[in-house]
């Protein structure tokens, strides 16, 4: 059940992480893909606002993994350098989500093998300059719900 949104600035990216953050718990996952540039790091900061994260979220590109404390520990990855599973298993994904909300960028190489229920947002840029098309991939009821819920709210800035 694929669901596209229109952002259509960085404020509004940064509301529609804070929906996700304000309803995200422990052991909930996201994976995040677009290009560079797209909005990824901006719906992060969106989503540490709503866990009540005050500390300034920045990209983990090349720290692989940042994690801050809010309501919940949020764990945010960039997979972006890792090129095969191998590479990933120093991670112990089931650490990460057991222990609070985990947040992967470029998360293609763990996504199907590791993982059965999670919510994949695809951030595609659109016509004008800082609007994105935001697709939701959700997999498991959890996160098909939650997409329902984000389907329906507005994140017009």
């Amino acid at each position: 059940m694929e669901k596209i949104l229109l952002i259509q600035s960085a404020e509004a990216m940064i509301k529609l992480g804070e929906f996700l953050g304000e309803r995200a718990r422990p052991g909930d996952l996201f994976f995040l893909s677009g290009e560079l540039g797209a909005g990824k790091t901006t719906l992060v900061k969106g989503i540490a606002k709503g866990m009540k994260i005050e500390s300034e979220i920045t990209s983990p590109t090349f720290q692989l993994l940042k994690t801050y404390q809010g309501k919940y520990r949020l764990n945010h990855l960039d997979l972006y350098r890792l090129g095969s599973i191998a590479e990933t298993e120093i991670l112990e994904p089931e650490e990460l989500t057991e222990n609070g909300v985990t947040v992967i960028e470029w998360g293609d190489v763990l996504k199907e093998r590791l993982f059965n229920e999670y919510l994949e947002i695809v951030i595609d840029f659109s016509d004008t300059p800082d609007t994105r098309n935001v697709t939701l991939l959700p997999s498991g009821s959890r996160y098909r719900r939650l997409a329902e819920e984000l389907n329906h709210a507005d994140f017009r800035s």
